[in-house]
């Protein structure tokens, strides 16, 4: 059975900081890439961050670049979203998401197969 499992979301004052987790199981990993996106209610999923399985490399929305940080931690199937000098604008709930080597666009939500069941950030000013 396959399942992303989010965790890390809560309540949180402007310019402090969060680390999501997804952890992973039932899926194969090598060459694929794991996603972050999150979404407001009425609005377009939207892609944070990406990183590649195997070869790390990683790559980032410009809303979110130089603020928050994607990891990985192979011996335990987990992705990871360090979140720092967050702003209001950053509330919304936190997707990840597997995308299969060769599918589509890494930034658009298409391109991913399985998702988590999300978990919530909520940024207060």
């Amino acid at each position: 059975q396959v399942q992303l499992v989010e965790s890390g979301g809560r309540l949180v004052q402007a310019g402090g900081s969060l680390r999501l987790s997804c952890a992973a199981s039932g899926l194969t990993f090598s060459s694929n890439t794991m996603g972050w996106f999150r979404q407001i209610p009425g609005k377009e999923r939207e892609f944070v961050a990406s990183i590649n399985w195997s070869g790390g490399s990683t790559y980032y929305a410009d809303s979110v670049k130089g603020r928050f940080t994607i990891s990985k931690d192979n011996a335990k199937f987990t992705v990871y979203l360090q979140m720092n000098s967050l702003k209001p604008e950053d509330t919304a709930v936190y997707y990840c998401a597997r995308r299969p080597r060769g599918w589509g666009n890494e930034v658009q939500p298409g391109a991913y197969d399985y998702w988590g069941q999300g978990t919530q950030v909520t940024v207060s000013s």
